[in-house]
């Protein structure tokens, strides 16, 4: 199978991006991803060849992110089943993340997809995509 086209990584400029706890840590972790390597201002993350990589470099500028602005919106990741999405969303809250759309979740994205919508405290959206409709 031809990887052309998928994800080899993806870097998010953070505030927090050396710490070891917080949300993203955390769901990275949850998610299956393992810490791949670290250094002054950053660490990454792989999950298979995929990497996700959390950098906080020189010329990072400290502020807020907004996903309504121009850049990124939000990153979406596969999460397992139903059941898997509903277990990381019920403990996200306990690890820094908000659940967005609660009156709509877990259908927010339509009646055709069943994912959580989690946000952190600096503005980060996150969406947990359940890989079928039915329960396991």
């Amino acid at each position: 199978m031809s990887r052309r086209g998928r994800l080899h990584h993806l870097e998010l400029w953070m505030d927090d991006a050396t710490s070891d706890h917080g949300p993203w840590p955390w769901l990275l972790q949850r998610l299956g991803y393992t810490l791949d390597s670290t250094w002054a201002t950053g660490r990454s993350w792989a999950n298979g060849d995929a990497c996700i990589v959390l950098e906080s470099g020189d010329h990072h500028v400290r502020g807020h992110q907004d996903r309504l602005r121009s850049g990124m919106n939000h990153l979406a990741l596969w999460a397992g089943t139903r059941d898997q999405v509903d277990a990381v969303a019920a403990e996200a809250v306990q690890h820094g993340w908000t659940l967005m759309f609660p009156d709509r979740h877990p259908y927010a994205g339509g009646p055709d997809s069943y994912a959580a919508y989690l946000e952190d405290t600096c503005g980060f959206e996150v969406e947990l995509v359940a890989q079928d409709m039915t329960s396991s």
